[in-house]
């Protein structure tokens, strides 16, 4: 659960800085597209774990 905790931090951390960049903040832009791109290989990694934990019961 890790892994699902991690992608949680980096969601919230998105919020923020996504929140920065609407009050016009552009810097705040560039660190939520950064996020995003974390949150989207974390994502990638957790469907993974799950899909080798599946093949494993089989």
């Amino acid at each position: 659960m890790d892994l699902l905790q991690s992608l949680e931090s980096e969601l919230e951390s998105f919020k923020a800085e996504y929140a920065k960049f609407g009050r016009g903040n552009k810097a705040a832009g560039t660190r939520s597209r950064k996020h995003l791109q974390n949150i989207k290989k974390m994502a990638q990694d957790l469907r993974n774990s799950i899909q080798c934990s599946k093949k494993e019961e089989v």
